[in-house]
């Protein structure tokens, strides 16, 4: 019996469909959210990912702006650029868009966003609140996670979860995340001694690391979950080769293409193992700027609460 993919795709539109309608409450209050997005330098990557960003904001009818300081800013003039928008009672969610051009700290134009404007969830406040379970905002990937377990009605209260890999952006957040819905939860690295053992024992397998294609049939309990956060580009053929032997289909794509996209999982063994997984591209990553969204409104709704 072969695993059942989930469709990243229709969570996320599930997930706008109901962010519209609370745009729509807050609109008839008299409110509605707004987000800026700040993006610093050329990277081409990050120019797409803001451009994304913006045309949901658009079709949700979330206020958004866009700045585009010169690359050449420094640390202390994009903070005053930051600290300008956490006075605007307008503006509910700040993102500053990463990577950032070296002469800047990351670290410190992080630090100087407001909490409750915090919609990418890193603000040591935001962390905090994270750990300890308290209202706050959340890193919208894992949040993403969180939302394709239950909207799949995969059960997380006594599950045995593992995640592989620890970065403050994916990692340790979804082990929090899945700490809080009452799992049993192993955080792996590096480190971790016989780490394909470890992995076998999960019910929900969750891969963050960065490696494609590292999670093979080995690290996989049989009818698990397995959720792949990973996005890898490929263009090495023997790589190509490598993972993709038994499905000459793909490797005809990646002739054609010259490089694919793939998760950390490898994308045929999950396939043949695993109960119910996440594909790449069209799993975790849509839900991304869905979370996002969600994270805007939030921000608006407890603001508006506050008055």
């Amino acid at each position: 019996m072969s695993a059942q993919v989930i469709d990243g795709n229709r969570i996320r539109d599930e997930i706008l469909q109901e962010s519209k309608a609370r745009v729509e409450r807050l609109a008839a209050s008299g409110r509605l959210p707004g987000l800026t997005v700040i993006l610093v330098g050329d990277d081409p990557a990050s120019h797409i990912y803001v451009r994304n960003k913006i045309k949901a904001c658009e079709e949700l009818g979330v206020r958004s702006e866009r700045l585009a300081p010169p690359p050449t800013i420094s640390t202390e003039e994009l903070i005053a650029v930051v600290e300008d928008l956490n006075r605007r009672d307008e503006i509910d969610g700040i993102l500053v868009q990463m990577p950032l051009p070296r002469q800047i700290d990351s670290k410190r134009v992080l630090m100087a966003i407001s909490p409750e404007k915090d919609v990418d969830g890193l603000h040591p406040v935001s962390v905090g609140n994270l750990v300890t379970n308290r209202p706050g905002l959340r890193p919208c990937t894992p949040l993403g996670v969180i939302e394709i377990l239950k909207r799949n009605r995969v059960p997380i209260a006594g599950s045995r979860a593992v995640v592989v890999g620890r970065s403050d952006l994916v990692g340790k957040p979804v082990a929090f995340l899945l700490l809080h819905e009452h799992a049993t939860v192993t955080l792996c690295h590096s480190k971790t001694v016989d780490l394909p053992g470890v992995c076998r024992q999960a019910d929900i397998l969750v891969a963050a690391m960065g490696r494609p294609a590292m999670i093979t049939t080995e690290y996989i309990k049989p009818g698990a979950t397995v959720i792949d956060v990973g996005i890898n580009r490929i263009s090495d053929r023997a790589q190509a080769e490598a993972i993709f032997a038994r499905r000459p289909e793909r490797l005809a794509v990646f002739d054609k293409k010259g490089s694919l996209l793939v998760g950390d999982v490898h994308p045929v063994d999950v396939a043949e193992c695993a109960g119910l997984y996440t594909p790449v591209p069209g799993g975790v990553g849509p839900l991304t700027i869905a979370m996002l969204m969600s994270n805007t409104i939030d921000a608006a709704e407890r603001r508006s609460c506050e008055k």
